[in-house]
């Protein structure tokens, strides 16, 4: 199968999955969940194209291991995140807005602005992983060596800093405060600064397959706009300095995004 059959049989893949996801956020009547399939959904399509494309190569087997464990400690996390805390204050806030200013119902609702949304996006962030192995290759090259020490600090620095914030707000008494110490010393938003090296450490094995592998560039340019400047940073960011009273100092003096050490307050 040649690039377009890939991303062809990924593109139903997709689909098929979200339409499944959907018609259970109407019976659940939450569509919070579909933070876990972003995760483990790119690592279906990892697999996916390894089994249909059948090249395996040390690219091909670089992306869809390094992919796997990302999905895998990213979707159980966030799956564990959800059965812990519940429904996302963000899905619920955009659904109720949906149903309050258009009249849309549940189902309308998370169709249009969730399921519908995310599917092309998650097929976009995931070029890297599906692109990646279509040429066949021998051997890795220095970008692609690069590139799998980058995804693998990446896929590190998210790790640690996932966890240490579910440390900090597992204590009641941070109930009120800000996070200020490890990784979160250095960037406000450091495990999302660790999921973009991850997707640019893969996209650079994938540009080191060859021409087609360098084709996945929108993919880590995606999913680093999503961070930054829409569903990541910006929404976390005006939640935080509106319940957080020392938030507004600790942005004075970190980092927003790339580690960097803390400036005078």
């Amino acid at each position: 199968m040649d690039a377009s059959d890939i991303l062809v049989a990924n593109v139903a893949v997709a689909a098929a999955c979200f339409t499944v996801l959907w018609l259970i956020s109407i019976w659940l009547h939450d569509v919070s969940f579909v933070d876990v399939w972003w995760a483990l959904g790119i690592v279906l399509m990892s697999w996916t194209t390894l089994l249909l494309h059948g090249n395996h190569g040390p690219h091909a087997i670089a992306l869809v291991t390094l992919c796997t464990i990302w999905g895998l400690r990213l979707g159980l996390y966030l799956l564990w995140r959800w059965l812990t805390y519940g429904p996302d204050r963000r899905y619920l806030a955009l659904i109720g807005r949906a149903n309050a200013e258009r009249g849309w119902s549940f189902a309308k609702a998370s169709l249009m602005l969730v399921f519908a949304f995310q599917a092309p996006m998650q097929l976009v962030v995931a070029l890297p992983a599906i692109l990646g192995q279509v040429t066949p290759s021998t051997a890795l090259g220095p970008i692609a060596w690069i590139g799998v020490a980058i995804a693998i600090f990446g896929m590190t620095l998210e790790a640690v800093g996932d966890l240490q914030l579910v440390r900090f707000r597992a204590d009641p008494s941070n109930a009120d405060k800000v996070l200020d110490h490890g990784l979160w010393r250095y960037s406000r938003h450091p495990n999302y600064f660790g999921d973009a090296c991850a997707w640019w450490g893969l996209f650079l094995i994938a540009a080191d397959s060859g021409w087609v592998g360098l084709a996945a560039l929108p993919g880590p340019l995606l999913l680093t706009y999503l961070l930054v400047a829409w569903s990541g940073v910006p929404s976390i960011e005006a939640r935080m300095r509106r319940r957080r009273p020392g938030y507004e100092d600790y942005a004075q003096r970190t980092s927003p995004f790339i580690p960097m050490p803390p400036r005078r307050s």
